[in-house]
């Protein structure tokens, strides 16, 4: 399901929750649907700001995601792996 249907079916929910009221099934659904729709924005956040870089006023570079992201974490253990 892209993001675009997500959001479609949480909205079409919604609606139907404050018209007719949901089933069981439908509540259950909208809450996976929210659930899956905000993990997807938090990665798409992560994945942005790990891609951030600053340019110091001495001229070198700190590379946020390396210092405070997943980068980190990613690339040790790749190291790890490949030793």
């Amino acid at each position: 399901m892209t993001v675009d249907e997500m959001i479609g079916r949480i909205n079409e929910l919604y609606h139907k929750s404050q018209a007719k009221g949901l089933t069981d099934a439908e509540k259950e659904e909208q809450q996976k649907l929210r659930k899956a729709y905000v993990a997807n924005v938090r990665a798409n956040l992560r994945g942005q700001l790990d891609n951030i870089s600053i340019v110091e006023k001495d001229g070198s570079i700190t590379d946020l995601g390396e210092k405070f992201g997943h980068k980190k974490k990613e690339q040790s253990e790749s190291r790890r792996h490949t030793k």
